[in-house]
């Protein structure tokens, strides 16, 4: 009797724990449900939640992990008050504290799943959009190396600095991310909708040990940022963030979406700031195959570039050690989990995509300079 009793106090448990499961097979399994999902269901969430909360000047998602921590301390230092007290056995409490904890951790996994995880198996942002993903010649990576570079040759001498000669963002950056990526959305149908304010959050710090600039809590659906990180980190970042908004969970196309905001925003902050994140990637990515066209096409960076790429190194490398490798660690098995194979690698495939819209421009001037003649 006592055992039927104990299962059904747990029949809600695994009945809350099989539909999520159903739920992440479907998205998985059954094709077309993780696009259907993220087009017609997730926006729901956005339009409500997000909309709420965009006004606040504070990200929820902080305070509300600070509570949640202070508040179980709390009933777990209350518990085992009482237990010392004899007003409570021991084994009662701690079986009282596994429901709660695992009551929570269900719900918040419903949460994940709801607002984030299917999104993890809908069509790719490249597939839906039309970009010629596909190997690229080692010229062609030269290219748009070079093309970048001289992105930055006109761009640089544009950009407010401080004393220290390292690049300013407007103090109302967050309001800028938010509406370049509305007017990306004019350009690309996948990523039209509704773009709440991304918050930067208070204690930054959390963000720098793990070496994370950003984070999009799928709990409140705020894009979050680390806004102690070097100044022209922070407008690819805001947008990279809010492009999972949209439901593009992949980090490689985050980070080519955030590009793109950035490049057609009105800021010149932004367009610096997303051209040399653009340059770090490509520019990594050709040292790899071509040393000498990396150091010629190094040596034309503008000086003070040079100096937001120093100051950045030198913040990050403050932040070195065993936090910032376990939470690599983490990092890469949840991208592995979320069907992104290559785990922290995928990040590296944005140069794919800057490749695939070098060659679309290339051809398209091309094109252009053919009917001019």
């Amino acid at each position: 009797m006592r055992l039927v009793k104990r299962f059904s106090t747990l029949f809600p448990y695994c009945i809350l724990f099989l539909f999520i499961l159903a739920l992440n097979i479907m998205a998985r399994k059954l094709p077309g449900f993780g696009e259907w999902y993220a087009t017609t269901i997730y926006p729901l969430f956005v339009n409500s939640i997000a909309r709420i909360l965009s006004p606040l000047p504070f990200s929820v998602v902080e305070f509300a992990l600070y509570a949640l921590l202070l508040i179980g301390l709390f009933f777990f230092a209350r518990g085992l008050w009482h237990v010392f007290q004899k007003k409570r056995r021991l084994l009662s409490f701690f079986g009282s504290c596994a429901k709660k904890v695992l009551l929570l951790a269900e719900l918040l996994l419903l949460v994940y799943t709801l607002t984030c995880g299917i999104n993890y198996h809908r069509i790719p942002f490249s597939v839906k959009e039309g970009f010629d993903v596909q190997k690229s010649s080692v010229q062609e990576l030269i290219g748009l190396c070079e093309s970048l570079t001289q992105d930055l040759q006109t761009l640089t001498p544009l950009v407010p600095r401080d004393t220290n000669g390292c690049a300013l963002v407007p103090e109302h950056a967050p309001q800028i991310a938010a509406q370049a990526m509305t007017n990306l959305g004019s350009l690309y149908p996948s990523l039209a909708g509704y773009y709440p304010n991304p918050k930067i959050l208070v204690v930054s710090e959390i963000l720098s040990y793990q070496h994370l600039t950003g984070v999009y809590s799928p709990f409140t659906i705020e894009a979050n940022v680390n806004g102690d990180m070097t100044a022209y980190n922070l407008p690819l970042t805001l947008c990279h963030e809010l492009s999972h908004l949209t439901g593009f969970m992949r980090e490689d196309e985050a980070n080519f979406i955030g590009y793109l905001a950035c490049r057609n925003s009105e800021d010149i902050s932004f367009r610096y700031g997303g051209t040399l994140l653009a340059y770090i990637y490509a520019t990594n990515a050709l040292a790899k195959e071509d040393r000498e066209a990396w150091k010629q096409i190094r040596m034309q960076l503008p000086e003070e570039a040079n100096i937001d790429l120093i100051a950045n190194n030198a913040f990050w490398d403050r932040y070195e050690g065993k936090i910032a490798e376990v939470s690599d660690k983490v990092n890469d098995t949840y991208l592995k989990l979320n069907n992104q194979t290559d785990g922290i690698k995928s990040y590296g495939r944005v140069v794919d995509l800057l490749l695939a819209e070098y060659r679309a421009l290339k051809a398209s001037t091309d094109r252009c300079n053919d009917e001019s003649r």
